[in-house]
């Protein structure tokens, strides 16, 4: 963990959530029911890796409300905080793969897309075809870009890491 300012800190958490929200408009993909392959989850994930769980949780949970702000789309409360706040404020637990930057990525991916998932067996699950459970819709549609994200993050986050530790 990244050890300095607390004003350094709220400056670096600013920054990658402003980073986070403006990735998420760069979409590279979009699913036509929501969902998009991005680089938003990077700078959130670097920030959690250099500060800690508690600070990564909570620029995430900043982050999710913000997009749900700017155009969230909310068919119930606790939908809303499962897709947002709480998606977002999953990708803190980076923080707890320590010095495993892999292991990081993948545990705080894995709690994104749970939050996802359960939100799209509970509220989503009529998108679901014909014949087909609504977890193991779920499980694909979100798993499909969730796992593109990861790729870029599990590229792209130790090169940053790298790059700012030379500061």
């Amino acid at each position: 963990m990244y050890q300095r300012s607390k004003t350094q800190s709220v400056v670096e958490a600013a920054l990658c959530i402003a980073l986070a929200v403006v990735f998420s408009r760069l979409r590279l993909f979009r699913l036509p029911q929501g969902g998009s392959v991005t680089l938003e989850i990077v700078p959130l994930l670097v920030y959690a890796m250099r500060w800690g769980l508690l600070k990564g949780i909570g620029a995430g949970a900043v982050a999710g409300l913000l997009q749900y702000v700017m155009g969230g789309y909310v068919v119930h409360p606790v939908q809303g905080l499962l897709d947002y706040p709480l998606a977002y404020a999953a990708l803190g637990l980076a923080a707890l793969g320590g010095e495993h930057v892999f292991a990081g990525i993948l545990i705080a991916v894995a709690a994104r897309i749970v939050c996802h998932v359960a939100s799209g067996v509970v509220f989503f699950a009529s998108y679901a075809p014909a014949g087909t459970h609504p977890l193991v819709y779920s499980l694909l549609y979100n798993g499909s870009f969730m796992a593109a994200n990861m790729v870029i993050a599990l590229i792209l986050v130790p090169l940053i890491l790298a790059r700012l530790k030379k500061f």
